[in-house]
């Protein structure tokens, strides 16, 4: 996630970007879309705005070896680790996001949450995508909607490259077709002010094929088994959280 955000903001041109890891293979791999990189904590906490992206498991660990002030952001993209954990452990301003793996292609969904988030975040995240601003509540959800949500999608991607295959379209035909169509409807549905039945609607004709398709989905459990994917994410964040807060 941190490497897709990397390289949107570097695709962006509009911000310049420092690379720490103690790892010298993690920062071989962003060499290319930052400005520099570093093992030196001190030398990335320098920044305006810090982003801390690693697993939850070692947040505690560097946020110990950060010293920031109050004039400075951090932001956390750690699943399930709050931001009154994060806050409690540095004096900079604090802002909690769920971005995804769109990032690096400036098509990113994001959550973001936090007692007051700076215009600087909400520029940040402008240039790599969309964003919605929810409540600390709303994490977990919206972790299952947006941060797994491109997991689910490429399999659906895939169940429909599948079946254009199997109809006799070239697997790269099949799979050009199949995301290309996800992005377009994806596309229609952030410029569109039609809300998703009418635009279902606006595809069926009547005795068409799209209808023929869609009374296959309406009589199938297609849509309840997406949402337990979605409920299945969302709690497994909650138990993130739990581990966090009883700490």
């Amino acid at each position: 996630m941190g490497s897709a955000l990397i390289t949107g903001l570097h695709r962006s041109g509009n911000h310049t970007v420092t690379a720490c890891d103690l790892d010298p293979d993690a920062l071989e791999a962003v060499a290319d879309y930052v400005d520099h990189t570093t093992t030196d904590v001190a030398e990335a906490a320098e920044a305006d705005v810090v982003v801390v992206a690693v697993k939850p498991d070692i947040v505690g660990a560097v946020l110990d070896d950060l010293e920031l002030s109050p004039e400075q952001t951090l932001v956390s993209i750690a699943a399930g680790v709050s931001t009154d954990y994060v806050a409690a452990r540095t004096d900079a301003n604090v802002a909690r996001i769920m971005p995804n793996l769109a990032a690096e292609t400036g098509n990113m969904a994001a959550a973001v949450t936090g007692d007051d988030v700076p215009d600087e975040v909400r520029t940040l995240l402008d240039d790599v995508g969309e964003f919605a601003e929810v409540d600390e509540s709303q994490m977990d959800i919206a972790t299952a909607v947006n941060g797994s949500g491109p997991a689910f999608v490429f399999y659906l991607i895939q169940a429909m490259k599948e079946a254009g295959i199997d109809g006799g379209l070239e697997p790269d035909d099949a799979e050009t077709l199949a995301a290309q169509t996800f992005k377009g409807a994806a596309e229609t549905v952030l410029r569109s002010n039609e809300d998703l039945d009418d635009l279902i609607d606006a595809v069926c004709s009547p005795n068409g094929t799209t209808i023929e398709g869609m009374e296959v989905l309406w009589d199938s459990t297609a849509n309840e088994d997406v949402a337990a994917a979605v409920n299945a994410a969302e709690e497994r964040s909650a138990e993130l959280a739990a581990e966090f807060s009883d700490e």
